[in-house]
């Protein structure tokens, strides 16, 4: 997928980014994309957790 990606690549990457946002909201959008990887993060454990609890009770099976 990223097999042609290059510095140049993200570098250019980069500057559009800095010129859509502007340098002064940068380090409020990375704080915020921050957070937002912590609360998905800790979303997918939660999931994880249930999935497992549930897929415990419903493989046991009763011995007659």
């Amino acid at each position: 997928m990223f097999a042609g990606f290059t510095g140049w690549h993200a570098l250019i990457i980069l500057v559009v980014v800095v010129l859509l946002f502007g340098a002064t909201k940068l380090p409020a959008l990375a704080k915020s994309v921050g957070q937002s990887m912590k609360i998905f993060r800790s979303e997918m454990k939660t999931t994880d957790g249930d999935d497992k609890a549930a897929g415990d009770d419903s493989q046991a099976t009763p011995k007659p």
